[in-house]
């Protein structure tokens, strides 16, 4: 899961506001709104709001896996590892 957390504090310790970064930086308001609700948004944009805030990705947004996401995610290996012990066997 994708947090975009870490954004809220850069831009507080920038003194960058929403409205900064609407009108004179030309992020939508739509592409501000996905992030608040932890939707996706493009490697671009993330690319500019680095530059924007001068910042690395990770003052920008956070990872971290759900028990879910790392259930099957580790189903899905483990499912290709069967495969490929199979395909070596023939």
């Amino acid at each position: 899961m994708i947090s975009y957390e870490p954004l809220w504090t850069t831009m507080k310790e920038r003194g960058i506001t929403k409205y900064q970064l609407i009108y004179h930086w030309g992020i939508s308001s739509n592409t501000l709104r996905r992030m608040g609700h932890g939707e996706p948004i493009s490697s671009n944009t993330l690319n500019e709001l680095c530059l924007i805030l001068d910042c690395r990705v990770e003052d920008i947004l956070l990872f971290t896996a759900t028990e879910e996401e790392i259930t099957a995610i580790n189903e899905r290996k483990e499912e290709i590892t069967n495969f490929q012990r199979k395909k070596r066997k023939k």
